[in-house]
């Protein structure tokens, strides 16, 4: 495990409780649908949520009749989702991968990307790549920023504007169908998250 995750992940084993408490109720309804709307094909769907947490989102995709799936590098997290949601999930450090070629209709990367250090983000992508189906797509939302990385108390986070994501992205071949920002019916400066689509390309 890098020195990034590991105290990241420390931070996140400490406080899992906390954490559940204050995100469980928040409503991210725009996201699932940026995600699922953007599939192609007819569901139900094979949806990976990339960095999991403790189940908050595996609960609503299974309850929307697709087949959700976990993956968090916290261990508290992922028993915790396990209890909340009864999907599978996967213990796995976000730069140690370790994922079925093509398995995937989407993945769901809500507040998880951004914990990737700028160094290692090519090879992730490169994973998260190849454990989607063909056009499969990727959904992501980071806390948007000026460029710039670094640690945040105990996390370490990444804070890009969208250019340099795309920049980013693309160049792990995704092509970006589609971004906006959030809380959504809030004045720009207002709204500190960007999201963004992407669909998996040829090499």
């Amino acid at each position: 495990m890098k020195g990034s995750s590991a105290r990241t992940l420390a931070y996140y084993e400490a406080n899992a409780a906390d954490f559940w408490a204050g995100t469980k109720d928040h409503d991210v309804t725009q996201n699932y649908e940026a995600l699922l709307g953007s599939i192609e094909g007819a569901g139900p769907f094979t949806i990976l949520d990339f960095g999991c947490g403790p189940g908050r989102d595996l609960v609503s995709l299974r309850s929307l009749g697709h087949e959700a799936v976990g993956l968090d590098g916290c261990a508290n997290f992922c028993a915790m989702a396990r209890k909340h949601s009864g999907c599978e999930v996967l213990q796995q450090d976000f730069l140690a991968l370790s994922l079925a070629a093509g398995r995937f209709d989407g993945v769901f990367a809500n507040a998880s990307l951004f914990h990737v250090p700028s160094a290692e983000l090519p090879g992730v992508l490169a994973a998260l790549w190849a454990a989607l189906k063909e056009r499969g797509v990727l959904f992501s939302s980071n806390p948007r920023g000026v460029n710039s990385e670094g640690w945040n108390g105990d996390r370490y986070g990444c804070y890009w504007d969208h250019q340099r994501w795309k920049t980013i992205v693309s160049a792990a071949v995704f092509e970006e169908t589609a971004h906006y920002y959030r809380p959504k019916d809030k004045p720009r400066e207002d709204q500190s998250w960007l999201a963004t689509v992407w669909r998996k390309v040829g090499r």
